[in-house]
């Protein structure tokens, strides 16, 4: 029965089926207790019965025997392509050279015909394996902690049924190996933050560096000389006293420790266990480092983890009374009022340009206003609870009629004493739609010299002038004046001049010439010897 397809069974399953047929098991048994298909059992019974059939001198009901099978056959290991090249392939492995430039050089070179899998199998197993070398490091108490994320317990998902693993967070002292640990839904800036307050705040003081990871939440753009820290991360640490040392890329060795205390909490705390909420999860993580963790004796330095920690904590640094005051950064556009906006609220932004980017740092109560490439502070401002609420001095406002008076009479009082006059006369006369002629006098002064705007308003004051036009002609006819002055000649001679209050009459000049005379000749003369 060549043409029936059969599944081909083992040869020790196929006596099983043929002995139990003979037996007069039935197919349905048979199927049963081997877990074979009922139709491949009955196709094995069709092909038993025709052999049967067709095999003279075979017994009758005595089922064909099916013979063991063969031993496998002992196949002479096959020498590799490669071996008459092994001192070749071996010293160029020596130079740390790859495996496709060492093919490359068998086949220019020697003329192999190999094929590249095989320099690559008989090149892996010279290569030699050295193991890395792990310095031990050791550090003053106080003086390193080292924090990292991992994965914390499976926990329902408030609100559903359904489970998901936290983020665990742990903060372990490098000295003591005492670890603070919990568990977040999310990460952020400042959830990355609090979490360092809240470890320092359990350990009761800090150490004098932090050691951590590459992630966002702490370090912006990696970089082996100079790291660029989170700004909310950064004023954590400058509140707290602590200097960040970031961990070189993939060289998670270097905070071997917090590695370590997160793969211990994994296994041996969180193992297998679920949790209804966060809260519990935390009271769990922290009843377990009391109660088992601290109080084991660590393996490398044989010593108890909280002995060493309350060695350890005379050495930290102070807290400070007060925490950190969060902030969120984001970035607006000076808008053409000068302002910016903030939750619908408007904010002074002066002396920032008009169109210009600047950086705002969001607190709970106030917001900083910083120049975007430098972050220089520009101004501070109180948070307003009230959408729509416009934060604008009124010395800033461009224009509002029923606030400019004060701005126009204190530019006219720097003028003078009667351009201040002439303007609040102006203003009490025609109200606010004499700003106009406020505003014109005020601009006199930008286009002439002051004492001139000064003169022309007293001019005005006297005569009853309320005209802005005068003013401005008596202005330029002062200033025409100053200039003709400017350009008149000086004279090289002085003038004579015949009428004046001190020149007496001809007359009186004649008589005291005569009195004069007179006694000078009653006088006696002197005699030369």
């Amino acid at each position: 029965m060549r043409g029936i397809g059969l599944n081909v069974l083992k040869p020790h399953l196929q006596t099983t089926i043929v002995t139990l047929l003979e037996a007069g098991t039935s197919q349905r048994e048979i199927a049963r207790v081997t877990g074979i298909d009922r139709k491949t059992i009955r196709a094995y019974q069709q092909r038993w019965a025709s052999e049967r059939a067709n095999s003279p001198g075979v017994a009758t009901g005595s089922p064909p025997q099916t013979p063991p099978p063969r031993p496998p056959a002992i196949v002479p290991p096959t020498v590799s392509a490669c071996e008459p090249h092994r001192e070749f392939i071996a010293a160029q492995l020596r130079l740390r050279r790859n495996f496709t430039s060492i093919y490359q050089d068998l086949v220019d070179q020697f003329g192999f015909t190999g094929a590249y899998n095989s320099v690559k199998r008989f090149a892996g197993k010279l290569r030699e394996h050295e193991p890395e070398q792990f310095d031990r490091l050791e550090f003053a108490p106080g003086e390193e902690a080292q924090v990292d994320y991992g994965e914390g317990a499976p926990t329902r998902v408030p609100g559903t049924q359904r489970y998901r693993r936290p983020r665990l967070f742990v903060m372990t002292l490098r000295y003591s190996r005492r670890s603070f640990r919990r568990v977040v839904w999310k990460s952020s800036q400042e959830t990355w933050a609090q979490l360092h307050e809240q470890a320092w705040r359990y350990f009761g003081g800090t150490t004098r560096y932090v050691v951590l990871d590459n992630l966002k939440e702490g370090v912006l753009a990696p970089d082996l000389y100079e790291p660029e820290l989170n700004p909310v991360y950064a004023m954590v640490l400058r509140h707290y006293g602590v200097v960040a040392d970031p961990a070189r890329v993939r060289d998670p060795n270097r905070k071997g420790t917090v590695e370590h205390a997160i793969g211990h909490t994994q296994a041996t705390a969180l193992k297998g266990k679920r949790f209804e909420s966060l809260e519990e999860q935390n009271a769990f993580l922290e009843h377990w480092e009391t109660r088992w963790a601290a109080p084991r004796i660590h393996g490398s330095t044989r010593r108890q983890v909280e002995a060493m920690y309350q060695g350890e904590r005379p050495h930290l640094k102070a807290l400070p009374v007060s925490g950190v005051q969060y902030f969120k950064e984001v970035q607006r556009t000076v808008c053409d009022d000068t302002c910016i906006r903030i939750d619908h609220s408007s904010y002074a932004a002066r002396p920032a340009r008009i169109g210009s980017r600047v950086l705002v740092r969001l607190f709970d109560h106030y917001l900083e206003i910083r120049e975007l490439r430098t972050q220089v502070l520009i101004r501070t401002h109180a948070r307003v609870d009230r959408p729509g609420t416009v934060v604008l001095p009124d010395e800033e406002r461009l224009f509002n009629p029923s606030r400019e008076t004060r701005t126009l009479l204190r530019q006219a009082q720097e003028i003078g004493v009667a351009a201040h006059q002439l303007c609040q006369t102006l203003f009490a006369a025609e109200g606010r739609v004499g700003q106009r002629k406020l505003w014109g006098i005020v601009g006199l002064a930008r286009r002439y010299p002051s004492r001139l705007v000064e003169q022309a308003c007293q001019r005005a004051l006297d005569e009853g002038i309320q005209s802005y036009k005068r003013i401005k002609a008596l202005t330029e006819q002062l200033t025409t004046q100053a200039l003709e002055q400017l350009n008149t000649p000086a004279q090289t001679e002085p003038v004579l001049t015949q009428q004046h209050r001190l020149i007496r009459d001809g007359q009186d000049y004649a008589d005291l010439f005569t009195l004069g005379a007179q006694q000078s000749a009653s006088l006696p003369l002197f005699n030369e010897d």
